[in-house]
């Protein structure tokens, strides 16, 4: 499926890309073909689309899984494949808010991990990966298609001015990797930034000996104000109940300076400076 074949599929269904929606059709066949392929999806897999679309990346999945389920927004996009019966007979929509899925059921109605490809609009992607890791324990991988940015804050490194809280979060429960970069032009309409694809890949849940909840509380708290000393961004938190007093002893015995900002700390520290600071609430 090319650009002169998006067009007319649009034009022919009176369908126009919504601005509101984030929505840029991929336009590169080989493009599609090479995620699918990159994404090792294979004959046994149930996999989740998010955001049909037109089909550039459904079409190609089908041939590879044993069956697509697809999360549609859009019921004018809906309409057009009922319509026109453009999909194989493995692929299944769902007319639904993708941040309003049951991504629970979804997981108990195929019986096993969830599988999720996405072409995703840029103004859901936060939303949608806090929602991940929020379902950490029922996902297998992620591929998602993403705004270069958003791709490179998931693989930054401490320190650098791209890591923040996704580094974290992402590098205490997955591996995250950069399959490939998408130009703007393989789109219709050219979005105005590059995309790129990355890989998330879940790691089962170990036993642990500290509080996640109040691992993503410290995270949080840590990039709130990235200029802040830690010290003083932990005793102004209103997420947790810490004293400046509290907050140097914690970074005193998790073996950090007072003088340490959040986006030093490696995934260890936060992990080291949560099972402190349980201690103390």
């Amino acid at each position: 499926m090319n650009r002169t074949d998006i067009k007319k599929i649009l034009q022919a269904n009176e369908l126009a890309p919504k601005k509101k929606l984030g929505q840029n059709f991929l336009v590169h066949q080989a493009t599609a073909e090479r995620i699918v392929e990159l994404a090792e999806v294979g004959p046994a897999d149930t996999i989740i689309e998010i955001g049909v679309g037109l089909g550039s990346l459904t079409l190609p999945l089908c041939q590879r899984a044993g069956r697509v389920i697809g999360i549609e927004f859009d019921s004018g996009i809906l309409k057009y494949h009922q319509n026109n019966k453009s999909l194989p007979e493995n692929t299944q929509i769902i007319h639904q808010d993708i941040l309003k899925t049951d991504f629970a059921q979804l997981a108990r109605e195929h019986g096993s991990p969830l599988k999720i490809i996405a072409n995703l609009p840029y103004s859901i992607s936060n939303p949608l990966l806090f929602k991940l890791l929020q379902h950490r324990d029922i996902m297998a991988w992620a591929v998602l298609m993403l705004q270069k940015e958003v791709g490179v804050r998931l693989c930054a490194a401490p320190g650098t001015k791209e890591y923040g809280v996704l580094s974290v979060l992402f590098g205490e429960c997955a591996t995250v990797k950069n399959l490939m970069q998408i130009s703007p032009e393989q789109f219709h309409p050219r979005p105005k930034v590059e995309s790129v694809v990355v890989k998330i890949t879940f790691q089962p849940r170990v036993e642990q000996d500290y509080n996640s909840e109040l691992l993503v509380k410290l995270v949080k708290t840590g990039f709130q104000k990235r200029r802040k000393t830690l010290i003083n961004c932990l005793a102004a938190s209103p997420l947790l109940s810490l004293s400046k007093e509290q907050a140097g002893r914690a970074l005193q015995e998790t073996g950090l300076p007072e003088t340490i900002r959040g986006e030093a700390l490696t995934i260890a520290d936060y992990i080291r400076l949560t099972k402190v600071v349980e201690g103390l609430l």
